[in-house]
């Protein structure tokens, strides 16, 4: 498949822009591509930190910190990256589900580091999240990724034509008949 811009591509550059950015958690379910989206918004970055809380050395680093300037200590030493080139750097907390302390530490990155940019993802949140007692309450932003609609799914097939088709109202006859045919596809693609 071609490579092509989520739904929600336009909120995340937004979000980017902002001058009161909130760390972002990215929710939706599994497989929906959340970690894929933000790789690739990860590109827009000067620098670019993955850490995955499912990786033993990642969750470690975490687990092991007393508060998140030695986390981010730690990852600059790692990856070169000096304090002031956090405003155009992306640290994105794959998994975040697996440590309650992680999301705890978002409420830190807000007050203490709000120049980095952090992007949080993980299915089954829901559980990880009642049981942290140090919820960054109005310290974070939310993000739902759906699974493809049927307007990412004709752009990830490169159907560029018959997407601009299925602005137009009515749709005529031919792009309907091809528009339908695709639907099916997708009904069994997914």
């Amino acid at each position: 498949m071609n490579r092509f811009k989520r739904h929600i591509w336009k909120e995340l550059t937004a979000w980017k822009a902002q001058t009161k950015r909130k760390p972002l958690i990215l929710r939706g379910a599994r497989q929906v591509g959340k970690t894929t989206l933000i790789r690739s918004f990860g590109e827009t970055y000067q620098h670019y930190i993955e850490l995955n809380l499912e990786k033993e050395e990642d969750f470690e680093l975490i687990g092991n910190s007393k508060n998140i300037e030695e986390v981010v200590t730690a990852l600059a030493l790692k990856y070169e990256i000096s304090s002031d080139q956090f405003s155009n750097t992306l640290l994105f907390i794959d998994e975040i589900q697996e440590s309650v302390k992680a999301i705890s530490y978002l409420r830190y990155f807000y007050e203490d580091l709000p120049e980095l940019h952090v992007i949080s993802a993980g299915s089954l949140l829901e559980h990880a999240l009642n049981k942290t007692k140090h919820f960054p309450v109005g310290r974070i932003q939310y993000l739902y990724l759906f699974p493809l609609n049927f307007r990412e799914y004709l752009s990830a097939l490169g159907r560029n034509m018959l997407l601009e088709r299925l602005q137009e109202i009515p749709v005529n006859k031919i792009a309907h008949e091809l528009l339908l045919t695709q639907v099916s596809h997708q009904i069994n693609f997914t």
